[in-house]
């Protein structure tokens, strides 16, 4: 790889959370990830997991607003 390129992917590549079973890859990656020390790349792919999960989440079981009666 030259400078400047993208980074090889590896089996723990994140990627965008599509299906149940890609789900359930993306909470087994997090629970790998969960002691990763803060500022570390494996912490950035932490978060970006978290966001992913989040978001799928909130497509897949959206929580319906509350009655204000």
């Amino acid at each position: 790889m030259t400078e400047g390129s993208l980074t090889m992917q590896t089996p723990d590549t994140i990627k965008p959370i599509k299906t149940e079973a890609d789900y359930d890859a993306a909470m087994e990656q997090l629970k790998n990830l969960w002691d990763v020390k803060p500022g570390t790349p494996e912490a950035d792919q932490l978060e970006v997991l978290g966001i992913l999960i989040d978001q799928y989440e909130a497509q897949q079981f959206p929580i319906a607003a509350l009655d204000a009666v």
